[in-house]
């Protein structure tokens, strides 16, 4: 790459970074630090882009997008509502057991829409605040004070009690129905989660709950190549927002010879070679143009087009090469696979910002777009109307990992993170 596509390429980067970012801007409550699930009038506060934009505050800081000293009052007031708000088994609280309910009210902070008390969207806030601890390590009374919230926030949470009597982790709790039936078993975006619960220095989990973790894998061979398998992109992303996993290996992809790091590397080559051969015909599929994710979409509904008829949906887990698809890409997922495989994702970058003009829109990339879903005036297909947090976040923090590796610097740090990791049996490289 010569010097002058170095240049531009940095450009487009940081152009991308500073929209995105401006999302945890605009998109919060000053008074309580809470992020707002999406840009739709009324959405509630969700907890895993809270925690995102404590992780990405400190890239503003780096980036010039905000001041050291408006980015740590942000922290400080966000873990503060944290500590301070409603915390039992009352169906209104904000929190229970060092949880706290997935989606809160903007303005109360208080429970919304019945939503469970979710230990992985825990995890993106808790994660969240050691970040932000890692990074404002200074004397002013702010830094110091966010620093104790964060280690205070993180002592709470009750792994043991969020275990219900098994092995791996429970994916929540309701206060009118106790826990959820479903345990985090099957790779996906659970990772982190064993990690941080591991390396509680209060309520850990034990090591047999890694192992049931790791037990539960699907190991599959896609087009020739080899990895622990999810479909949806953002699986093999949001652990890796935290965790640099270059050269560190637990047993299992130890005895297979790859980290996790190269599994996602891989994950990514075989959703670019799905949309390449692009078994189900949705237009603009090439390689250039894929991506397939947990994501909004154009549905639900049924349309007949071009003679087949397709069948669309809204907000789902989409997958490749098994599906579900519909033809829906998600240009923050093909961003957030930056650091794995920049030979294919910059390629598809350059054509997702020639297409989509994200430069027009306040925060960059919209959610979505749908070229096989024409009609409703567009030509060109269909394009979500809407910014959601938890995808403004992993294209601000991904890209700087892949740019200077802030974050995965500031986790290494982390004594929590560290024991957790040594705890379920990873070595080498920089532990």
């Amino acid at each position: 790459m010569s010097s002058d596509d170095r240049t531009a390429a940095d450009a487009m980067l940081d152009s991308l970074q500073q929209q995105a970012f401006r999302y945890f801007l605009h998109e919060t409550n000053p008074a309580n630090g809470l992020v707002a699930d999406k840009t739709r009038a009324g959405w509630p506060c969700s907890i895993a882009a809270t925690g995102l934009a404590l992780a990405s505050y400190p890239v503003g800081v780096e980036r010039g997008f905000v001041s050291r000293g408006e980015a740590a009052a942000r922290v400080l007031t966000t873990l503060r509502f944290f500590r301070d708000s409603p915390h039992g088994p009352q169906p209104d609280a904000t929190g229970y057991q060092g949880f706290y309910y997935h989606f809160l009210d903007m303005q109360t902070g208080r429970r919304a829409w019945r939503s469970e008390l979710s230990t992985v969207d825990t995890v993106l806030l808790l994660a969240g605040g050691l970040a932000a601890a890692r990074y404002f390590d200074g004397d002013a009374e702010t830094e110091v004070q966010l620093r104790a919230l964060a280690d205070e926030l993180y002592r709470r949470a009750d792994w043991q009690w969020a275990q219900n009597g098994g092995a791996a982790v429970t994916h929540g709790w309701r206060p009118e129905r106790g826990f959820l039936r479903y345990r985090w078993q099957g790779y996906d975006e659970a990772l982190l989660l064993y990690l941080l619960g591991l390396g509680s220095p209060t309520h850990a989990l034990p090591a047999e709950s890694y192992d049931a973790w790791l037990s539960s894998y699907t190991w599959k061979r896609i087009y020739g190549t080899e990895f622990i398998y999810a479909g949806p992109l953002f699986i093999h992303q949001l652990s890796h927002i935290w965790v640099d996993f270059r050269g560190i290996q637990d047993r299992y992809v130890r005895e297979r010879g790859l980290d996790y790091f190269e599994n996602s590397r891989r994950a990514t080559l075989i959703q670019r070679e799905y949309a390449i051969r692009n078994p189900n015909g949705f237009a603009s599929y090439d390689e250039t143009c894929w991506g397939i994710t947990a994501s909004d979409g154009p549905g639900p509904s049924v349309r007949k087009l071009d003679g087949v008829e397709r069948r669309f949906y809204d907000y789902i887990a989409r997958g490749a090469p098994f599906g579900p698809d519909d033809g829906t890409i998600a240009p923050w997922g093909v961003v957030a696979s930056l650091p794995f495989a920049p030979d294919i994702v910059m390629p598809a970058i350059r054509y997702m910002v020639g297409h989509l003009k994200p430069q027009h829109e306040k925060y960059g990339f919209k959610a979505t777009f749908n070229p096989t879903f024409r009609g409703d005036g567009s030509p060109d297909g269909w394009i979500s109307p809407w910014h959601f947090g938890l995808n403004q976040g992993p294209i601000v923090l991904m890209v700087e990992n892949y740019r200077s590796g802030l974050l995965w610097r500031l986790l290494r740090g982390c004594p929590y993170l560290v024991r957790g990791l040594l705890k379920a049996g990873f070595r080498g490289g920089w532990l």
